[in-house]
Parts: structure tokens; sequence; C-alpha cells
């Protein structure tokens, strides 16, 4: 059993501390929330007054924030100086490369184990404890990482460095924006051309137009029963969150002078959906926007 301070408990990080307490860790969690700290409470976690108590001689120390700006608060003035010199530092929220290398370099000037390991899966992937992580740290500490994240995890793979694992998830989700809009668009089209949907997808998942957005995550309602498509389109991954990844992979793009034009566009696209009031969609729902039938969201 191990002592794990988790700092973060909202629609992700609930159901990822849940899973690191069944499995019998001594998980103390803390939220600003008194809602989500309940929560925690019933899963099994200890209840922490503060970020500090939480911390106080936790083996490991895990953090899943809203932004870069609240982990590089909570790092620098609580967690960093907090931790005990043993402790595993591991933030799992999805941040800025360049916030999370800097994290990194002001864990190891404490002579503190660090690591960024950003998640892949969503609300369903975090209460079933079937994330996918992609870390960036040390290779000698990355057994350390793969044992603490392994109660949350369907897989655990290193990136490399610091910030190769946040920088492994803008790519990744960039790459899943686009490929959703793209779905969307042909489900879309094939709608007007008389083409059943269900027929379509029979097509198109054994065909070249094959992809994770189509088979195991299809936008349109019936061909994947386990779609957020079939369940009002509630849960899954937030279309604000979708958002905020684009907007991250756009700033990174820009940063380091790639090309990223599907990118910027499907950014465009998410953001026009977010703007009208959709955030709290699944990403996927980007079906309705498409189709111009928005109404069947209400």
């Amino acid at each position: 059993m191990s002592r794990i301070a988790f700092i973060g408990l909202g629609a992700m990080g609930a159901g990822m501390a849940a899973n690191q307490a069944k499995v019998g860790h001594d998980v103390r969690a803390f939220d600003l929330s008194a809602a989500a700290l309940e929560k925690a409470g019933a899963a099994g976690c200890r209840v922490a007054s503060s970020s500090l108590e939480a911390i106080k001689d936790a083996e490991v120390v895990i953090t899943m924030l809203p932004a870069g700006a609240q982990v590089r608060e909570v790092w620098l003035s609580e967690v960093i100086p907090n931790a005990a010199p043993t402790a595993l530092l591991i933030d799992c929220s999805t941040i800025e490369v360049a916030t999370a290398r800097s994290l990194g370099e002001a864990a190891t000037a404490a002579d503190l184990a660090a690591a960024d390991a950003p998640v892949s899966g969503g609300i369903m992937g975090a209460e079933a404890g079937t994330l996918a992580f992609m870390v960036g740290c040390e290779e000698a500490i990355f057994p350390r990482v793969e044992q603490a994240l392994a109660p949350m995890a369907r897989v655990v793979i290193h990136a490399g460095g610091a910030g190769a694992g946040q920088a492994a998830k803008i790519c990744n989700n960039m790459l899943l924006g686009i490929s959703m809009a793209g779905v969307c668009e042909a489900f879309a089209l094939a709608e007007k051309l008389g083409l059943d949907a269900q027929r379509f997808f029979d097509i198109a998942s054994k065909s070249s137009g094959q992809c994770w957005s189509l088979t195991t995550y299809c936008p349109w309602p019936g061909p994947v029963p386990s779609a957020p498509s079939n369940h009002a389109y509630e849960g899954g991954f937030l279309t604000r969150l979708m958002l905020k990844d684009l907007k991250l992979s756009q700033q990174a793009a820009a940063n380091s002078g790639a090309a990223t034009p599907l990118g910027a566009h499907a950014a465009a696209l998410y953001a026009l959906f977010d703007g009208l009031g959709y955030g709290g969609k699944d990403f996927s729902a980007l079906l309705q926007l498409v189709r111009g039938r928005l109404s069947e969201l209400n």
C-alpha cells in the first residue's frame, strides 16, 4: 500500500483517485469543491482539509488540475517545497509543454523525482481505470511512474524527457479533433446523398476511412452502443476540453514554427461549437453542428 496525495478531483480526477483507493492505497484527496471532496470520501479516499495536509508524508503526489497556471501555482508554492524527499511527483493535467518542462526542472533542482503524465480516454476511461498515460520523465524513474499510474491505466507509455508527455498529448488530441471533424462531415454528406448511416458505417469501418473516431467513438447514434452519441452526447470528452487541447496545439505550433492548417480549422470549428453553448457536450456532438441540427442537442 502506498500513501498517495491526489490534488484535483474534477470530472477526470474523481475517477482516477477512486481507482487508486480501490486497489488499497491510502489516498489523501483534496479539491476546492466540497461536493468533490464528499464524492472522493464516498469512493474510499481520505478527505484532506488542504493540499498541504494531503502532501505531508505522501510517497506519490498526483495533480489533475484545469490549466497550466493552477499547476504552476500548486507545484511551486505547495508541492515542491513540502513534498517528502523521496516522493514521486506526477502531474496528469494537460498543460503547456513549456510549463511542464519548467516544472520538471524546478523539481529536479529540489532533488525530487517528477513526471508529466497527461491522459487519453475521457471520463469513462478515468472511471473504468483504462486511461492511456503519455509520460515525460527521466528514463531511470519511469518504472516508478508506471507502477504509480497502473491502477488508473490501460497503458503507460514513456514519451521522453520532461514535457514529452504533454507534447505527445496535444499532438494526439489535435489528430483526434481533426479525425472526428472528418467523420462528422462524412456522415453529414452520406445523409445528404441518401446513404443509410448504418450502411455507411459498415462500409467505412472496414475500408480505408476506418479510424478510432469512427469505429470506437462513432458520432452518429446507433452503430457503436457505448459511444456518447447514444447517451445524448453526455460524459465522454467534453467539447470545451477538446477546444483547450486544440488551443494548446496551436500555441505549440506557433512557438515551434510547425504548419498545422487542419489543426487550426479544427480549433475554429470547436470554438464555434463551444461558443454556441455546447461546451458541456461530448466533442462528437459536433456532428449536429455539421448537420445543421443543433436543436437535437437541446
